[in-house]
C-alpha cells in the first residue's frame, strides 16, 4: 500500500488527533483537575481542623467541585455521542466549528453516509485495483478515518480546497445585466478557488459530500457549485483512456448538465457514481463559471466545423396551436436561409392535422408525434396547461446536442457556433427526461411555464449575446437612440442579429402593410415596421404552397379590423390605423362563411357563432418544398 502523499494535497480541516488520542487527552484533564479538587479539599479541610470554625468554604468547595465534576463528564459524553451518525444538524455543525477553526458553514453538511453503499459501489466498480486512488472532498476528520477503515488497501488523498470568498453570492455570479458591449466595462466572473491536482497517487475516484438544504435555495448554492466544479475539474484532467469516476454524496440531485445521468454508473439513496467523460467536461469547463461573462465571444465565428453535425439539429414544439404552423414554416425557411443544413426536428401532438402536418414535412420538418405533459400547477384551460410537453425534447435520443427554437423566431445567420458553446443547448437524454418528470410535483417553477421550471433543473447556465437570441420589444423607457439602434439591427442587410424573436402578435397573424401591435395600446412595445418587413421578406422567399398556410381566416381580420377601429377612435398618433390595407389575403377566403364584415357586426357577443367557419376548405398542398 503506498504512503501518505505530500503537504499540497494534506486534510484542510487537519483535527486535533485521533478521536481517542482526543478522548485520552480529556481523560487526563479530568483526572489532573480532579486531583487539583482533591488537593484544595485536603487543605481546606485542614484549615477547619486547625481552627476548629466551621465555616461556608467547606459547602462552596462541595459545589465547585459537583460542578467541574459535571462539566467534564457532560464533556466526555458529548465527545462520544458525536461521532454517531444520527447527530442533529445543530450540533453536527457546532463539533465541525469545534474541531476546526476554519471550518465554512457553507461548506458543512449534516448528512448521514451510508458506507454499506459505498462499500458496495467501490468493489463493483469493473477495473477494481487493490491499491485505489481515492481523493476525498470535503469530507470531515472522523469521516476520513472512516473511509481508511472502511478501504484500508486504498490509497487516500485528502483534498485541500480553500473556500469561496464571502462575498461571492449566487447574485455575483448570475447578475441581472452584464455589459455585453464592454462600452465602460469588461465583465468579468468572480474568481472560485481552485484544487491543486495531485501528480501522484493517480486518483481513480473523486468523493465528494455536497450540502444540500432544502429549506433554503440548495439550487443556487455557491459551495455546492464550487464542490461541484472542482469534481468535474479533477475528472477532467485524466490522461489517455484511464477513467476518473466522480462518488457525490448528497440528498439533491447533482448538476444535471454538468454530471449527466448519461454518465450515471449506479445511484443508491444519496450516493451517486458517475463516470465522466473528459472530453464533455473540459470543454464545459471553459465556459465561465456563471452568467457573469459571455460563454460565446460578441463576434463568433460564422461558420464552425463539426465532426457531429449528423448528430445536431433545430427542433420546435407545436401543441394546441395550428396557427403556429406558418410560423413554423417561416423559421425553417430562415434556417435554409442562413446556410445551415442541420436536421429540422418539430414535435406535434394530436391536435395538429394531417394537413398542417403535409405542409410541416413540406417545410423541411421531420415530425414526431408526442403526448402532450399537463402542467400539474396550471389551470384548466389555461395558456400553460400543455407546456410541459416541451420536455419530450430530451427523449430525442438519436442527436447529441438539439438548439430548440420558437415557432415565432427568424434565423438570420448560421447558428454553428452555438452548438459547440454548451449553450441554449438541449443534450437528450431519457434519464434526463425522467428527472424532470420526476420533480413536476415537487418544484415550484417561478413563472407558472415551462421555463421557469427548466430555470430550477439547471441553475448552471450560461450567458449568450442578446444578438443571439434578439428580443423585438422596446421597453418604456428606452432613449431614442437605443430605439435608432434596436431599428438598425432589425433591417441590417448582411444581417448583424443572429436570432430575431417576435414578441407580441406575430407577423402572420397581422396584414403585411403594417406591424398590428401598434393598434392595441398595450402591444405597441412590440411593435416594429422595418422588423416586420423583415419576417415578410422570408415569408415571400417561401414557395407559394407553403405560402397558403399563413392565410388568414375570416375571425382574424374581423378582429384585425375591429383593433384598428379602436385605435382610430382613440386617435393613436403614430397614425397606422390610417394605412389602407392591400394585404391580398384580406380577400382570399378558404371558409364557407367569408364575411368578416358581418362577423364584425357581432364582435363581442357571446351567444353569436358561426359554425361554418369551423370546416374550413383548405388549399390543396403540392410538392413543393423550401429552399435555400
Amino acid at each position: 500500500m503506498r504512503g501518505p502523499s505530500p503537504s499540497p494535497v494534506e486534510p484542510r480541516h487537519r483535527l486535533s488527533g485521533s478521536a481517542n488520542e482526543d478522548s485520552n487527552k480529556r481523560r487526563s484533564q479530568r483526572n489532573k483537575v480532579l486531583k487539583d479538587i482533591e488537593k484544595a479539599l485536603h487543605v481546606h479541610a485542614t484549615d477547619r481542623i486547625l481552627n476548629c470554625k466551621p465555616t461556608l468554604k467547606l459547602v462552596l468547595i462541595i459545589l465547585v467541585f459537583g460542578t467541574f465534576v459535571t462539566l467534564f463528564l457532560s464533556s466526555a459524553v458529548y465527545n462520544t455521542d458525536h461521532l454517531s451518525t444520527s447527530v442533529s444538524q445543530l450540533t453536527y455543525q457546532h463539533i465541525w466549528t469545534k474541531k476546526s477553526a476554519a471550518a465554512d458553514l457553507r461548506y458543512v453538511t449534516s448528512l448521514n453516509i451510508n458506507w454499506n453503499e459505498i462499500s458496495g459501489f467501490i468493489e463493483n466498480l469493473t477495473d477494481r485495483k487493490d491499491n485505489l486512488g481515492i481523493g476525498l472532498l470535503n469530507f470531515n476528520h472522523n469521516e476520513i478515518d472512516h473511509w481508511k477503515e472502511l478501504l484500508p488497501d486504498c490509497e487516500h488523498v485528502v483534498l485541500n480546497l480553500n473556500y469561496a470568498a464571502n462575498n461571492i453570492t449566487w447574485e455575483s455570479l448570475y447578475p441581472e445585466w452584464i455589459d455585453e458591449e464592454q462600452e465602460s466595462e469588461v465583465p468579468a466572473c468572480p474568481s472560485l478557488p481552485k484544487l491543486q491536482i495531485p501528480g501522484k497517487p493517480h486518483l481513480d475516484l473523486v468523493a465528494v459530500k455536497l450540502p444540500c438544504n432544502k429549506s433554503g435555495g440548495w439550487s443556487r448554492d455557491v459551495a455546492r457549485l464550487h464542490l461541484q466544479l472542482e469534481a468535474a475539474r479533477l475528472a477532467a484532467s485524466s490522461k489517455g483512456y484511464h477513467p476518473v469516476r466522480v462518488l457525490l454524496v448528497t440528498d439533491c440531485f447533482p448538476i444535471p448538465n454538468l454530471f449527466t445521468c448519461k454518465d450515471l454508473v449506479r445511484r443508491e439513496g444519496n450516493t451517486w457514481l458517475y463516470e465522466p467523460n473528459p472530453n464533455m467536461l473540459r470543454d464545459k469547463l471553459q465556459l465561465p463559471v456563471g452568467s457573469c461573462e459571455l460563454a460565446v465571444p460578441l463576434k463568433a465565428k460564422e461558420h464552425v466545423y463539426s465532426q457531429r453535425a449528423h448528430r445536431e439539429a433545430y427542433a420546435t414544439i407545436l401543441h394546441s396551436a395550428h396557427v403556429y404552423v406558418c410560423g413554423a414554416i417561416a423559421a425553417a425557411q430562415s434556417i435554409r436561409m442562413a446556410g445551415s443544413t442541420r436536421d429540422l426536428i418539430i414535435l406535434v401532438d394530436e391536435t395538429i392535422t394531417e394537413y398542417h402536418r403535409g405542409g410541416l414535412e413540406a417545410a423541411g420538418w421531420k415530425i414526431h408525434t408526442i403526448q402532450r405533459i399537463r402542467n400539474p400547477k396550471a389551470e384548466p384551460e389555461a395558456y400553460n396547461e400543455w407546456n410541459y410537453s416541451k420536455f419530450r425534447l430530451w427523449q430525442l435520443t438519436d442527436y447529441d446536442k438539439i438548439i430548440f427554437i420558437d415557432a415565432d423566431m427568424l434565423i438570420l445567420r448560421n447558428n454553428a457556433s452555438l452548438f459547440n458553446s454548451g449553450v441554449m443547448v438541449v443534450e437528450p437524454s431519457n434519464c434526463t427526461f425522467q428527472l424532470l418528470m420526476d420533480h413536476v410535483n415537487e418544484i415550484v417553477s417561478y413563472n407558472g411555464g415551462d421555463q421557469g421550471y427548466l430555470n430550477e433543473i439547471f441553475t448552471w447556465w450560461h450567458r449568450i449575446p442578446k444578438h443571439m437570441n434578439f428580443l423585438k420589444h422596446f421597453w418604456e423607457g428606452d432613449e431614442p437612440e437605443i430605439k435608432q439602434m434596436k431599428t438598425r439591427l432589425f433591417e441590417a442587410d448582411p444581417p448583424i442579429l443572429y436570432v430575431l424573436h417576435y414578441l407580441g402578435n406575430k407577423p402572420w397573424l397581422c396584414f403585411r402593410d403594417y406591424d398590428c401591435n401598434w393598434n392595441v395600446d398595450f402591444m405597441q412595445e412590440f411593435a416594429s415596421d422595418v422588423a416586420h418587413k423583415r419576417w415578410w421578406k422570408v415569408h415571400d422567399a417561401m414557395p407559394h404552397n407553403l405560402q397558403n398556410f399563413c392565410l388568414l381566416r375570416t375571425e382574424q381580420k374581423a378582429g384585425l379590423e375591429w383593433d384598428r377601429r379602436q385605435a382610430e377612435k382613440a386617435n393613436y398618433t403614430d397614425g397606422h390605423w390610417k394605412i389602407k390595407i392591400k394585404d391580398d389575403r384580406l380577400k382570399t377566403c378558404f371558409e364557407e362563411f367569408c364575411s368578416w364584415k358581418n362577423m364584425l357586426r357581432h364582435w363581442g357577443e357571446k351567444n353569436w357563432t358561426d359554425n361554418a367557419i369551423i370546416t374550413p376548405s383548405l388549399p390543396a398542398l403540392t410538392t413543393a418544398s423550401v429552399s435555400s
